[in-house]
């Protein structure tokens, strides 16, 4: 398992491990910067390989490790 430092999220509570597309779109704040359709955008960055997912039951979830390396790719390319 990678070392995954400890993050909260904007309401101040500790982030889950595995965050829900409603969660990722709160902890990246997609919600305050006005993205018409967060959702669409997640899905994007996902059908894009930006940003990886594991389907569990039904439900598509994000792990925490593969945001923060979403995060830093951005990032990155902002920085160039």
């Amino acid at each position: 398992m990678k070392n995954i430092p400890i993050v909260y999220m904007p309401d101040g509570k500790p982030c889950p491990l595995l965050l829900t597309e409603k969660e990722l779109a709160q902890f990246l704040r997609l919600d305050l910067i006005e993205v018409k359709f967060p959702s669409q955008s997640i899905r994007r960055y996902r059908d894009a390989g930006l940003l990886q997912a594991v389907q569990i039951s039904k439900q598509i979830l994000y792990p925490l490790w593969s945001v923060i390396e979403f995060i830093e790719k951005q990032q990155a390319a902002v920085n160039r």
